[in-house]
């Protein structure tokens, strides 16, 4: 139910803030269609946070980009960590921003549809590639 990748940085241009990353999330999320925002009823939400994933083998190389959260008091909704963006992505162009935001937000609306649908093929996929990421068996960057 999380996005995950490698915290291995690439530089290029400037640092984007935080208010104009969300103006691209905003952008992003726009273009999908509207029918799979029904029952996200927390909707999408831009946190700060940088969160390495609890079974990271240094404590910061596999960094949580997304994370869909499927119930609970607070419901359905969709978070997106800026600060895991900035470490991998910030100084990339715009351009590629843009593109890691929406193949992120893709991966965690596909988690929320298939929640709906009680499917856990993605939930799967994702199992997987945290053991191969764990067993250094290629990289893990979904």
């Amino acid at each position: 139910m999380t996005m995950y990748e490698r915290g291995k940085k690439i530089h290029m241009r400037e640092e984007i803030s935080f208010e104009e990353f969300g103006y691209l999330l905003d952008e992003v999320a726009d273009k999908l269609p509207r029918e799979i925002f029904i029952n996200l009823n927390g909707g999408i939400s831009l946190v700060h946070d940088a969160p390495p994933h609890p079974e990271s083998a240094t404590g910061n190389d596999l960094l949580i980009l997304g994370h869909y959260h499927a119930g609970g008091s607070l419901g359905r909704y969709i978070n997106i960590y800026y600060g895991s963006f900035i470490r991998l992505y910030g100084g990339c162009s715009r351009d590629i921003l843009k593109q890691q935001i929406d193949r992120v937000l893709r991966h965690e609306f596909l988690h929320h549809l298939e929640s709906m649908a009680g499917e856990k093929d993605l939930e799967i996929q994702d199992a997987i590639d945290l053991e191969r990421y764990k067993a250094g068996i290629g990289k893990y960057t979904q």
